[in-house]
């Protein structure tokens, strides 16, 4: 069995578990493999031996092979890794480190508890469909998202306007600070925050989300995610952001977006006692009120 690891931070505090974590692999005799920016946060805190562990920096070095990838961090963590296993379906074990997230749902305090099924492959797999972007000329690496592709003003107080069409007809023209197009995994993401739906990753959607827009009347809007979205974009400076998660790129306003669903998924685990709908409970405080 091969394992990688992959994470942004880590701290003397995780010492103990990431040694118990580690002692577990090397127990069972798994191949492991450590990004290395990541190995040289942990070398200094673990115990353990990692002279043995093999190293991989970008999707190139990550073997297809590799049976699971786990990350330490949050969903920002699992939105970088991404980056790094586009198509090659690797299943994703996130471990969250810091506060609840909607990705990162095994708490680490408890990952050692599950570690043994996750191994088996005692696990579900929550299948999460992503979304990527085309341009008339300028070339954008990574040019997919798992959450959502973002347009939005660069260097203005004054909104721009995105001319948006569904499949070739006319959809609107957005006056406002920007536009989101968000798979269901991000709709509980900067779509939420911008008054979108939380829709269920199962769901074959995407979701248009104007940002702050000038017309009240404009409202999120849910669209299948087999539609092709060309938008252009028009600003007092010529400029706008394109965002993929959390990668920004600043673009003229002369390059025109073809947007669409990636022909490829993530595959995230999910412990057999967790699932999406458990997670929203915890994370939005439903239930909270004694009422229900």
């Amino acid at each position: 069995m091969k394992v990688a690891v992959y994470g942004l931070k880590a701290n003397e505090s995780q010492k103990e578990f990431f040694d118990s974590f580690f002692s577990e692999l090397h127990h069972r005799n798994i191949e492991i493999l450590v990004e290395k920016d990541f190995l040289f946060l942990l070398k200094p805190i673990v115990s353990s031996d990692l002279k043995s562990v093999e190293l991989f920096s970008s999707y190139e070095d990550l073997p297809a092979e590799t049976d699971l990838l786990f990350t330490f961090g949050g969903d920002g963590t699992i939105l970088e890794a991404a980056t790094v296993i586009r198509d090659k379906m690797i299943p994703v074990v996130g471990v969250n480190t810091g506060r609840l997230g909607f990705l990162a749902t095994i708490n680490v305090e408890l990952l050692l508890e599950s570690l043994g099924d996750i191994l088996s492959g005692n696990y579900n797999i929550s299948r999460r469909s992503l979304i990527e972007v085309e341009t008339n000329g300028e070339q954008i690496a990574d040019n997919f998202a798992l959450n959502e592709i973002t347009v939005t003003r660069r260097e203005t107080t004054s909104m721009i306007t995105v001319r948006a069409k569904m499949n070739g007809e006319f959809l609107n023209s957005f006056w406002a600070d920007g536009l989101i197009i968000s798979t269901p995994t991000g709709s509980t993401g900067y779509s939420l925050s911008c008054g979108g739906p939380i829709v269920h990753p199962d769901n074959n959607t995407f979701i248009i989300t104007p940002i702050a827009p000038h017309n009240l009347n404009v409202r999120p809007f849910i669209i299948a995610d087999d539609s092709l979205i060309d938008l252009t974009i028009e600003s007092r400076v010529g400029e706008y952001f394109l965002s993929l998660d959390s990668r920004n790129k600043p673009l003229s306003t002369l390059v025109e977006l073809k947007i669409k669903k990636a022909n490829f998924s993530m595959l995230i685990v999910e412990p057999k006692d967790k699932s999406y709908l458990m997670t929203l409970r915890d994370k939005l405080l439903w239930g909270s009120d004694k009422r229900n």
